[in-house]
């Protein structure tokens, strides 16, 4: 708690005379320095004397009554009576300046209406008073007081005062931008002190940051369901392939969105034969679960996928198998393999869970697998454990030797989705709204996207480095792309160390042994097979699984001494023109790429047109007026426009019928559903569609431990010079005794 303090505020008046000029009633965190303000005091000997600080006599209310403090302003600046002004915003406009100048804030005391009008006569603001011109909308000063008696805030405070704190419309709008970017306020405010030229310089403070994030939620509050919706319409006035569909609850609340635009289409199409699903949260401020995908059955060009990648939740397989029953369903192996350690046991876990690994991922048959597994379980003694007994049971849907003859674009885990979900955190946030994550989901989309334009440039531009005299490497470094390429390559050079060995040869089918020496000397042996219908297989199944020749099938081409790939295994997906190709929707319709038209890319335009201008005039102070001057006209013929627009489209808005009728049912949808069903079927705009409630959704609480994890957090970290436990290698006791 401050403490009241009271204070008698004396002067020397001679050198033998102290005279008490003040009482003052303060806290004691305000008597903690003395301001350079000089100002004349009048003695009761007759002598003046001017103090070069800020003392002053005070009433127990605050009230000055002993100095009387005169701004110095220059003349321009300065009210003067019966001076005219357009308007009572350029009279507030005027006066704020003039108080800015002077070290004081404004505010409006009281004001006269006319009678039988709401227009204002007379207006006091603090110091001045203003009279309306006889029924015009001008007004004049009538009255003005130069003089006040109370302290007048330095330059380096005015910033602080009230009316000298406004957030403009272009600060807004660089909030709005910084804040899609996810820099907090705090931070925001560091950079308008920079480019400002100082703190003083900003015109607000970091509470008026907040408190304007804190507004803007507040206008979404009740309004956010509403406002996406109209945006995935505007959205599709643009794009005619942008899809979206929004579900509503029995309390007409959103339940369920999805949507997709012109490019994630034509992006299933050709890629859309293996989909990983996996789900991510606190990425907006009701909890919805945000679930990037690939695919959805009615919006997307193509056939349902070839292969779904999912973790071992139940409801996600029931649901896979009555929507995609065709579907391979497959879980993702990294979340079954990342609990061996916890399920085998402290005891047996050194022994046991290298050769479970091995016995996953070097198992080439089914019969291979199912025998090794046993021998391990055997040998670890874990035939009584219900997990590894469960997961064994479901061991052909997550297995490599039961599941890689189904094509999955080399992905055997959802660590794909996982990556996307960790990239689009860094844009998005639990604390927006749904038209916020809108907004910073195409952000990030948009530099996903971006990414795929450099991967594009270098596939045209950069030639590779080839390391093996084949006609077969320059062949595919022409039309892989060059990440699929390098894949290929080191496929290409791995072949040279097989050894084939030849042990079927008949009318129907050659059998070749391939050999390769692994890293650590062992010998692993793979079967390739040659049928009479021009087709090479391999035990390893890298072709089926990947898309991608393996090195024993190459060997066995160049044993064959074929030149050049034939084109049954070159993959469309992996080529440099896949993406070019044309995507036809099931009623005949082109899909064709979108370009933004979009209020953010106008805005982008222009910005970088008066940032080079701005730029170019910054050398010279005759430019930089000239700049001003031309902005200030500028701002005067497109405010004339804005509001000349502003009022014609009101207008219209105001004879438009909707001949919809509102929505029939629960279901908020556009067309999208039409294309598959009734061509003829309209969709409008809901007459209702309220926020949907905060929730806590299965698994978006804190992560779950292990049993190792949480056995190694309690045993603490290990010392990595004797191996102990308890200690790091500083305080290592061994190297200490040495």
């Amino acid at each position: 708690m401050t403490t009241t303090l009271l204070l008698l505020l004396t002067l020397v008046a001679s050198t033998s005379s102290v005279a008490i000029i003040g009482i003052l009633l303060t806290h004691q965190c305000c008597y903690e320095r003395a301001i350079p303000l000089p100002f004349v005091v009048e003695m009761d000997d007759d002598v003046e004397t001017r103090n070069p600080y800020a003392t002053f006599m005070v009433d127990a209310n605050g009230n000055d009554y002993s100095c009387v403090y005169t701004p110095e302003v220059a003349e321009e600046y300065i009210p003067k009576v019966d001076q005219i002004f357009e308007s009572l915003q350029e009279v507030y406009d005027f006066y704020n300046n003039y108080a800015k100048m002077a070290g004081f804030g404004i505010r409006s005391h009281s004001q006269k209406k006319c009678k039988g009008s709401e227009d204002i006569s007379r207006k006091e603001y603090a110091r001045i008073a203003v009279l309306q011109v006889g029924q015009s909308t001008m007004y004049r000063i009538s009255n003005f007081v130069k003089e006040h008696n109370h302290l007048l805030s330095l330059p380096e405070e005015v910033h602080q005062l009230r009316s000298h704190r406004k957030m403009s419309e272009a600060k807004k709008i660089l909030s709005q931008q910084l804040g899609l970017v996810n820099i907090p306020p705090h931070k925001q405010f560091s950079i308008l002190e920079v480019q400002a030229g100082g703190i003083q310089n900003i015109g607000c403070t970091k509470t008026d940051l907040y408190n304007y994030a804190r507004d803007l939620r507040r206008e979404y509050k009740g309004h956010d369901a509403k406002m996406l919706n109209d945006y995935f319409h505007g959205e599709q006035s643009k794009d005619d392939s942008f899809v979206f569909k929004m579900e509503t609850d029995d309390d007409d609340r959103l339940a369920h969105c999805f949507w997709t635009d012109s490019k994630s289409r034509r992006a299933y199409k050709f890629y859309g034969d293996a989909v990983v699903f996996d789900t991510t949260y606190n990425t907006n401020r009701y909890g919805m679960i945000f679930a990037p995908l690939l695919g959805f059955k009615k919006a997307m060009p193509a056939g349902p996928p070839k292969i779904i990648i999912t973790d071992q939740d139940p409801a996600i397989g029931n649901a896979i198998s009555q929507v995609f029953p065709g579907s391979f369903h497959r879980y993702c192996i990294w979340h079954i393999m990342n609990k061996f350690s916890e399920k085998i046991g402290a005891s047996v876990h050194q022994d046991s869970l290298s050769e479970l690994k091995k016995c996953v991922w070097d198992s080439d048959t089914k019969e291979e697998f199912d025998a090794r597994w046993i021998e391990v379980i055997d040998k670890g003694k874990l035939n009584n454990n219900e997990w590894f007994s469960s997961v064994y049971e479901m061991r052909s849907r997550w297995v490599p030797a039961y599941v890689k003859h189904v094509f999955s674009a080399g992905m055997s885990a959802s660590s794909r989705a996982e990556g996307d979900h960790a990239f689009f955190k860094t844009y998005v946030s639990k604390d927006n709204t749904l038209m916020d994550f809108i907004l910073r989901f195409n952000r990030g989309l948009a530099h996903q996207r971006h990414e795929e334009l450099i991967a594009n440039h270098v596939d045209v531009n950069q030639r590779p480095v080839f390391k093996i005299p084949m006609m077969m490497e320059r062949q595919m470094a022409e039309i892989y792309t060059h990440r699929i390429f390098k894949k290929f390559q080191l496929q290409l050079w791995l072949s040279w160390g097989c050894v084939l060995q030849v042990t079927i040869d008949n009318d129907n089918v050659c059998v070749y042994k391939a050999t390769e020496r692994r890293k650590d000397g062992s010998l692993k042996v793979r079967e390739v097979t040659y049928k009479v219908v021009d087709k090479v297989a391999c035990s390893c199944k890298k072709f089926e699984f990947e898309g991608i020749l393996c090195r024993h099938i190459l060997a066995y081409m160049k044993w064959k001494q074929i030149e050049y790939l034939p084109d049954q295994y070159i993959l469309k997906r992996w080529t440099r023109t896949t993406s070019s190709d044309l995507v036809v929707e099931g009623h005949g319709k082109y899909i064709c790429d979108f370009g933004d038209d979009s209020l953010l890319m106008r805005q982008t335009i222009l910005s970088k047109i008066v940032a080079e201008l701005i730029d170019g005039a910054l050398v010279s102070k005759e430019a930089c007026k000239l700049l001003e001057e031309n902005f200030e006209s500028m701002r005067k013929k497109i405010k004339f426009v804005v509001d000349s627009s502003t009022n014609v489209r009101g207008s219209e808005e105001n004879v438009t019928v909707d001949s919809c009728g509102g929505c029939d049912g629960n279901i908020i949808t556009n067309t999208a559903e039409g294309h598959e069903t009734d061509q003829n079927v309209v969709h409008c705009h809901p007459q209702q569609l309220n926020d949907p409630l905060p929730v806590r959704a299965k698994g978006c609480g804190k992560r779950l431990k292990g049993g190792k994890e949480k056995a190694m957090a309690k045993k603490g970290r290990q010392c990595s010079i004797c191996k102990q436990v308890g200690h790091n290698k500083q305080k290592c006791p061994t190297l200490n005794s040495q």
